[in-house]
């Protein structure tokens, strides 16, 4: 029995030793007929092809030209090691990094990944930023990455600005980690299209596990009352919100913003319109800018309308900009800092218009013959003048002096008069009024509804006159001549909702 198992081994050994043989003396043995596949001799030695592009059909980044790896020996891959540091740092790359990182088999090996970063268009200075991306297989890891990159919508022509922005990417796996990340953003309703261009803004959230920050981002923001359908164009517009942390950064925000007086409901249709607030830093931007309205006498009570209407005024540099806005208001029409603060309160949107921009309307009405300070007064009971366009003014100004025919005095009381349109309201609405012979002022004819104007040219319904659109503490927004807007309502805007949203949009 033992001399059976010996004479078994003794056969297994000369068959060992002719495999040798025919691969010492025949060295087309070496390599692979199929380049993309690794083959083994029937005793488990694993033997491994070189292989060229010059016959594929796939871009440069697709196939190596040499082998990925080859089987060595202990001494054989120290030297080799030394030969490939030596190498990169005649490039100019410092190696620190890679001392315990596994390096390819070669120096040519190695020559072949630098190129190719290279061609993607890093520099030898992106390379020195992170280094170990020398150390990601372009068989394992750079093709199949960056051909995933691409099916989903990255240019090719920004896959080397996308990996030097995010060279992380390059150790990752299509199937492990990018593709659920892909598949969570559809779930949200990110459009197909716009998967590439969210990546290209905020890169790392490939490196992001789904069932932390992201997915409690969005619950918080449902629960809030933000729609499960906006979540998807809140994403596009700010990919950077599935990075934030709920409990550090989101919800600290929101209470604060609840806290001035701002409902949560309108806080979410705000966030649903302008994500980017959520990037506002708190302690930094946020607080201050609040605390900054308040010095320049917007009441504490009115803070919550002027967010409501002007959302990005919490980011801005605003101290800079209200300076210069309050001394052009004080120098042009003398309006102090009470008047300006009531300019502020209606019109946020004031802080950050041009000058030169405001200047026009306030010149055309200096040059319609009315005195400085009843054009500061118009301004500062209605400042949407400041932002109008000087046609639509003048087409006003000439068929109130020539079809209405009433003192100037009357658009002092009334200077809302030029946020009308000419052709859909006033015209229309005063010749009825000729028609029916009755005589009013321009508030009553003009600030309603065109239902409610019926009603008031039958007589059906009488009420005093009212002001502007105003936003109450807590509650919702009320309207002019209207009962306040329920949720119901919202889909069938009356004119002065449409002014409203008009206004609030500048």
């Amino acid at each position: 029995m033992h001399s059976s198992a010996f004479l078994r081994w003794k056969k297994l050994l000369k068959i060992i030793k002719n495999t040798s043989l025919i691969h010492q003396c025949c060295p087309k043995h070496k390599t692979l007929e199929n380049p993309y596949a690794q083959t083994q001799n029937p005793f488990g030695f694993l033997v491994v092809s070189q292989y060229s592009t010059q016959s594929t059909k796939f871009p440069e980044y697709q196939m190596p030209s040499v082998t990925w790896g080859v089987v060595q020996g202990r001494k054989e891959k120290l030297v080799n090691r030394v030969k490939i540091c030596d190498y990169i740092k005649s490039l100019g790359i410092i190696p620190d990094e890679l001392e315990n990182l596994e390096l390819p088999s070669t120096v040519e090996v190695m020559c072949e990944r630098v190129q190719f970063l290279q061609k993607l268009g890093l520099t030898i200075d992106d390379i020195n930023d992170y280094p170990l991306m020398l150390g990601c297989s372009m068989r394992k890891n750079m093709i199949p990455v960056l051909g995933y990159l691409e099916k989903i919508g990255i240019p090719k022509s920004k896959l080397g600005e996308f990996v030097k922005n995010y060279p992380q990417v390059l150790h990752t796996s299509v199937v492990v980690e990018l593709a659920p990340v892909i598949k969570f953003l559809r779930g949200l309703d990110v459009e197909k299209q716009d998967i590439g261009y969210v990546l290209q803004k905020y890169p790392e959230l490939l490196g992001f596990k789904l069932e932390g920050t992201m997915s409690t981002s969005v619950a918080y923001l449902v629960s809030i009352g933000v729609s499960p359908r906006d979540i998807g164009p809140m994403v596009t517009q700010y990919p950077y919100l599935l990075g934030m942390r709920v409990g550090t950064v989101i919800k600290p925000l929101v209470d604060y913003l609840v806290s001035l007086g701002l409902p949560k409901k309108i806080l979410a249709r705000i966030l649903e319109k302008r994500a980017y607030i959520l990037g506002y830093d708190l302690e930094e931007t946020v607080k201050p800018n609040v605390d900054c309205l308040i010095s320049f006498g917007i009441r504490r009570e009115a803070i919550a309308s002027v967010i409501a209407q002007y959302p990005q005024i919490i980011g801005l540099p605003l101290k800079a900009k209200l300076s210069s806005q309050q001394y052009f208001f004080n120098l042009k029409l003398k309006i102090d800092p009470d008047g300006f603060a009531l300019i502020i309160e209606k019109m946020p949107q004031i802080a950050s218009l041009n000058q030169r921009v405001l200047m026009k309307p306030i010149e055309f009405l200096l040059g319609r013959g009315l005195p400085l300070e009843d054009v500061a007064m118009m301004v500062v009971k209605c400042p949407q003048l400041v932002a109008l366009r000087i046609e639509l003014m003048k087409k006003s100004y000439y068929y109130f002096k020539s079809e209405v025919g009433r003192p100037v005095n009357e658009l002092v009381a009334f200077p809302e008069y030029f946020t009308y349109s000419l052709e859909s309201r006033i015209k229309p609405r005063y010749t009825k009024l000729q028609s029916k012979g009755i005589r009013s002022s321009l508030n009553w004819f003009l600030n309603c509804s065109d239902q409610r104007f019926e009603e008031r040219l039958r007589g059906d319904y009488i009420e005093s006159e009212s002001l502007g659109p105003s936003f109450r503490m807590g509650g919702k927004l009320e309207l002019p001549g209207n009962d306040v807007m329920s949720d119901e309502e919202e889909e069938d805007e009356s004119d002065d909702e449409v002014l409203y949203r008009r206004t609030v949009s500048l």
